[in-house]
């Protein structure tokens, strides 16, 4: 389904950036997982674990590069207000 080449070149992507590493973002396309105000929250699921907490990718492609299942890892996820709220406040 995909290239070798392909999934070989997502995980050599760029180190995680601290958003990701909260589950703010997707650690494969590094889409900001926040809903704004006006817009529900992209579907996101857990895929892997840093530093004990668990990091999140888009549903589907994402997180199959991510995980090998486009599912995910089989985790209930913390919800999205309890990352923010882990987040550190600069």
């Amino acid at each position: 389904m995909y290239s070798q080449h392909s999934i070989a070149g997502h995980r050599r992507s760029p180190r995680p950036t601290a958003e990701m590493t909260y589950g703010l973002a997707c650690t494969m396309c590094g889409r900001d997982l926040r809903a704004p105000a006006d817009k529900p929250a992209p579907d996101a699921v857990p895929v892997g674990h840093v530093e004990e907490r668990q990091t999140f990718a888009c549903r589907g492609v994402c997180a199959r590069l991510a995980s090998g299942s486009a599912d995910g890892i089989a985790e209930e996820p913390v919800s999205l207000e309890e990352r923010i709220a882990a987040f550190p406040k600069a």
